[in-house]
């Protein structure tokens, strides 16, 4: 259990690294190194936090909160191996409230210090979590009724020795449904822009913009660890061989990761950000073919 949370904590930064790295490259620039958010976290934990005058308490203990909720969701999602001390309890539901708990303080203390990018960044984050929330649901259920269980280890193994068939229709319908909502809940294109700072593109950035400092390092670091984790329950869901714990299940396990990410990079290269008003549309869509999923594994 500790390992897993090591593994997870130092791993993130390098997959955000490697994600923009790729999408530099795919784009004709070099960009940073893949060091490079490695350098940014050191560098806002050494930095004082600033805080505005109306802000309280909210604000100090917000950063905490969120890094801790994001960790503990991580102990209970198969990374390299399903051996967990906490196999018992981790289940779907409680993963997506985890994240619900972090959404929740991240929105509520971006209205805290009264600015007005921090409100806008909050409405949106609330509005488009209305859909995202059922959306990662209904795709975790496409999952979890082929193989009975909710508990991510058990569901790990079953996917392992059972599998799904990749050419039934039930199969392709939760995967494109999950892929939008990974690329929903990463903030990252086409629905978020996780490199602008524009007040009429971002979401998620809305509401970092009061945090400074350590305070800053720490949201930043949690969003990458989410990053990790959504990607690691994607690849769990979908290809899961390889997870019999190890030093070449934890290498499967990276190069997996490597893989995913340099297909976010991709999408994020070869289609621009669509306007806001149809970001509901898009989750919806993931909600319908998750619909459609587990209709089709119901009455087949």
């Amino acid at each position: 259990m500790f390992l897993q949370a090591v593994m997870i904590v130092l791993l993130a930064p390098f997959i955000q690294g490697v994600i923009k790295k790729t999408k530099a490259r795919m784009q004709n620039r070099i960009g940073p190194s893949i060091w490079q958010p490695y350098y940014d976290v050191i560098k806002f934990m050494k930095k004082d936090a600033v805080l505005s005058h109306h802000s309280s308490w909210l604000s100090i203990v917000t950063p905490y909160i969120v890094f801790v909720s994001i960790v503990t969701a991580g102990l209970f999602i198969p990374t390299y191996t399903v051996n967990n001390d906490w196999n018992f309890i981790g289940d779907v539901i409680l993963v997506v409230y985890l994240f619900g708990v972090a959404r929740f303080f991240t929105a509520l203390t971006a209205l805290d210090a009264g600015g007005a990018f921090g409100g806008m960044g909050s409405s949106r984050e609330m509005a488009l979590s209305a859909i995202a929330e059922p959306a990662l649901l209904l795709a975790l259920f496409a999952v979890c009724l082929s193989s009975e269980t909710m508990k991510l280890p058990s569901l790990a193994v079953s996917l392992t020795h059972n599998g799904w068939d990749w050419f039934t229709p039930s199969y392709g319908l939760a995967f494109f449904a999950m892929l939008i909502v990974v690329i929903a809940e990463t903030g990252r294109i086409p629905v978020d822009n996780p490199d602008t700072h524009l007040e009429l593109t971002m979401v998620h950035e809305g509401m970092l913009l009061e945090y400074s400092g350590r305070y800053l390092g720490l949201m930043m670091w949690a969003a990458q660890i989410k990053q990790l984790l959504l990607l690691s329950l994607f690849i769990h869901l979908f290809f899961p061989w390889g997870i019999a714990g190890g030093f070449v299940s934890f290498l499967l396990y990276v190069a997996k990761l490597l893989a995913l990410g340099m297909l976010l990079a991709f999408i994020e290269t070869m289609y621009a950000k669509i306007r806001l008003f149809k970001v509901p549309k898009l989750l919806g869509s993931s909600m319908i073919l998750s619909l459609m999923a587990i209709l089709l594994q119901v009455f087949a």
